[in-house]
């Protein structure tokens, strides 16, 4: 039995292939979060589009999603924190791939709003880190920490 690509643990049979394949419609913004996931590492495009919220459809480049699909090796995807409230859903996430032999974690929050008992994703961001340095700032005028006895901004600053 093929497990689901979703990580869920499931059989795929069990899991989101009947989403995929349109024989039932996600419960909730998670499951349609995996689901679409699965999607991209089966290549159901049509899956994509028609879970893709028809007010924002105009928003999704077809050819571009298809294509990423296709040159991307699907590793996993980490669920993070889910989200409901009514009719809107946020799922947080982190799908990992590969593409030409570089390793990649799109970390991503979707929101997912349901429009006549069907959950939609209506539009997502990428959540910017937050920098910490561990040293203190150098300013221009400061000796560079590199040790050549020149200014920063004449040295490794420039």
């Amino acid at each position: 039995m093929e497990k689901c690509p979703c990580g869920s643990g499931k059989t795929y049979a069990e899991c989101c292939e009947p989403y995929v394949r349109g024989k039932k419609l996600a419960p909730g913004p998670e499951e349609l979060m995996r689901s679409r996931y699965t999607a991209y590492v089966k290549q159901e495009i049509d899956y994509i589009v028609d879970t893709h919220n028809p007010v924002r459809i105009h928003r999704l480049d077809r050819d571009a999603t298809e294509k990423w699909a296709a040159e991307s090796e699907w590793l996993g995807l980490e669920i993070m924190r889910t989200e409901t409230n009514g009719d809107e859903g946020v799922v947080e996430f982190v799908a990992k791939f590969k593409q030409d032999g570089v390793e990649y974690d799109h970390h991503e929050v979707s929101n997912f709003v349901k429009t006549d008992d069907e959950w939609f994703f209506d539009d997502g961001y990428t959540p910017s880190a937050t920098v910490v340095r561990d040293s203190p700032k150098v300013g221009r005028n400061d000796p560079c920490p590199c040790g050549s006895g020149k200014k920063y901004k004449k040295c490794c600053g420039a």
